[in-house]
């Protein structure tokens, strides 16, 4: 995909690149982790419980089991008395019977004796004879429900139920339930490798003071957080000069080791790309340029049947072209079915100069004010697309359709949330 004379021809929208790119992605191979591992990962089949939950009645409190039928006349003035002919905790099980005018101690947790249906809180009976346990006779001032205080058998779910469903995330208190269903543990997609290349004779890395004309690889790192943040193993190959046998060297290595290859920077002569000539040989090119700002440079394609990505030089640049497209292609390969950060609507604190044309992705912080509670969105003072400090404080990319104009104080836009993973944003 040649650029010609007028690359900016060759420029697609957003969601159609989104929509290249997810078409392209292949779930990872499934392994099993333990459950606990598995904690912020979606699971890769639907997971079955082998017996109920719970496996049988328990109370749901401290007090006294008992025949509900029994206390049907219990008033203040006329309360029922019985006799408490057991004592039963947790891990342990009461064999013998309960008959009417009868009842039995019990914990929290433990299971309720055959035929007996509520359970009256320790703290509203009162202790007539004994210390309350086996051989006492305690006194009720109420009736009971049938029911009362009682967790059912399978309230949660039935034998060969499924608790959890394939793509379902894991959450602490699922890693619960899944060892609770039998499940010690679960399959998962194995999370992706990503290769990174950083591009540009000028760049050195973080532990040297640059020479004139030099700068500090920015683009490494922050692609190397960021996809340890979305879930993937990130290996670094390095600051690669602009020379074509190495570069090429470096991708095809990374094609071959990796599950995805992410570069960043890259002409060289003129406006040459030798990454792009490369995937162009050897591949195909799907598309190389996007309508967004910053970060219009987006290349994409395939090297054999590993998906590369090509992103901006400039380190907002990359850091939008990541996460437009970089981020969901890897959450695709880990089996999720929410690939895109929440996007919700705020109010400009502010006018916002914008040219129809490309999108714009511009950096920003939402935060919720005034006496309404309401979102309000200041844009950062400067979009200069090599700085990274309005990145690291803001929390939010404003987000101005191609065909959009100014936006006055008080308007309504949308801002795509990168402080919070997907889902819903209250």
């Amino acid at each position: 995909m040649a650029h010609g004379k007028n690359p900016d021809a060759n420029m697609i929208p957003v969601e159609e690149a989104r929509r290249i790119v997810l078409g392209c992605m292949r779930s990872t191979e499934v392994r099993e982790v333990p459950a606990w591992q598995a904690a912020g990962l979606p699971l890769a089949a639907d997971i079955k419980t082998d017996i109920d939950l719970a496996p049988f009645a328990n109370s749901a409190m401290d007090g006294y089991a008992l025949h509900a039928a029994d206390l049907a006349a219990a008033t203040a003035d006329g309360p029922v008395v019985l006799d408490v002919v057991g004592h039963e905790a947790a891990g342990y099980v009461f064999e013998g019977e309960v008959g009417h005018g009868q009842t039995v101690r019990i914990m929290t947790g433990a299971p309720v004796p055959e035929g007996l249906d509520a359970v009256v809180k320790y703290e509203v009976v009162e202790v007539l004879e004994g210390d309350g346990n086996e051989g006492s006779r305690v006194s009720f001032a109420a009736p009971a429900k049938p029911g009362e205080n009682i967790r059912a058998a399978g309230l949660e779910a039935r034998a060969g139920d499924v608790v959890m469903a394939a793509g379902e995330v894991v959450t602490p208190a699922g890693a619960g339930l899944l060892a609770n269903a039998g499940h010690a543990f679960v399959p998962v997609h194995r999370a992706p490798r990503m290769g990174i290349i950083s591009l540009g004779t000028e760049l050195v890395d973080a532990g040297a003071v640059p020479a004139r004309g030099q700068i500090r690889d920015v683009n490494g790192p922050a692609l190397m957080a960021s996809a340890r943040e979305a879930g993937a193993e990130p290996v670094f190959y390095g600051i690669a000069p602009d020379d074509e046998e190495r570069i090429c060297e470096l991708v095809r290595r990374a094609a071959s080791e990796c599950d995805v290859v992410v570069t960043s920077g890259g002409a060289s002569a003129g406006d040459y790309d030798y990454v792009t000539a490369l995937i162009e040989r050897e591949g195909e090119v799907l598309f190389d340029r996007v309508s967004i700002k910053p970060g219009k440079a987006v290349t994409f394609g395939l090297l054999g049947e590993t998906p590369f990505f090509g992103l901006s030089g400039n380190p907002a640049g990359a850091f939008v072209g990541f996460e437009l497209f970089v981020r969901p292609a890897l959450r695709k390969m880990m089996g999720h079915t929410e690939l895109a950060r929440p996007v919700q609507e705020a109010r400009a604190t502010h006018g916002i100069k914008k040219r129809p044309g490309r999108a714009a992705y511009n950096r920003a912080r939402v935060e919720r004010a005034g006496a309404d509670d309401e979102l309000e969105v200041m844009q950062a003072p400067t979009q200069n697309s090599a700085l990274l400090v309005d990145l690291h404080r803001g929390n939010c990319l404003v987000i101005l359709d191609e065909d959009a104009g100014r936006v006055e104080a008080g308007d309504t836009v949308a801002v795509l949330r990168y402080d919070v993973s997907e889902g819903t944003v209250l």
